[in-house]
């Protein structure tokens, strides 16, 4: 397997890991955290597509990809804090003022698990951050010590994924998910 990590800026390859299977379905595309859940309630079928596409198309785009060759195998979605729910969120703590990135989607195609591509994603998620500027990323993953996750649920990550790539506690949270709680992680970049 030859990784590499690249900007999503190919909505079809975009679309192939957080795109649903039915083009009408009214599901994921990453945009809950992304937009205001008022727009994130009124966007339906093919229009989250649509948005999705357009930011695919903007500057910095959506977050990463991570390739098998040039087959998509996973995703991170990445950002400003700034520019997500998780700034007005009431659960997931500010720790201060830095204009920190967030990092809260990782997922691996199926049939391409347990091969590494989550670790690889988040140090690609990282230095995409860091070539736009940002000054800190922070995730926001389940704590779930040695229990299993459901796989379906486990998007934000998991700790311990998070402090293999160098991310330390930064703040505990009053969000859970899936039976687990979220911990605030954060990896300095100055």
């Amino acid at each position: 397997m030859t990784l590499s990590v690249r900007p999503a800026s190919d909505f079809e390859d975009v679309r192939a890991l957080v795109g649903p299977k039915s083009p009408g379905a009214t599901v994921c595309w990453c945009l809950s955290y992304r937009i205001p859940s008022k727009l994130n309630n009124e966007l339906r079928g093919p229009a989250r597509g649509e948005y999705v596409a357009d930011l695919c198309r903007k500057e910095p785009p959506p977050g990463v990809l991570a390739y098998d060759g040039d087959e998509p195998v996973g995703w991170a979605a990445v950002a400003p804090r700034s520019d997500t729910s998780f700034a007005r969120s009431r659960k997931i703590p500010y720790v201060d003022d830095l204009p920190v990135w967030s990092l809260w989607c990782i997922r691996v195609r199926p049939g391409h698990r347990k091969q590494g591509i989550s670790h690889t994603l988040i140090d690609g998620a990282v230095a995409f951050a860091r070539a736009h500027g940002a000054p800190a990323v922070e995730a926001y993953p389940l704590d779930s010590g040695d229990a299993n996750v459901d796989l379906t649920m486990a998007y934000p990550g998991l700790r311990k994924n998070f402090e293999r790539a160098g991310f330390v506690h930064a703040a505990d949270t009053t969000s859970v998910l899936a039976g687990h709680p979220r911990v605030l992680m954060r990896l300095d970049l100055r």
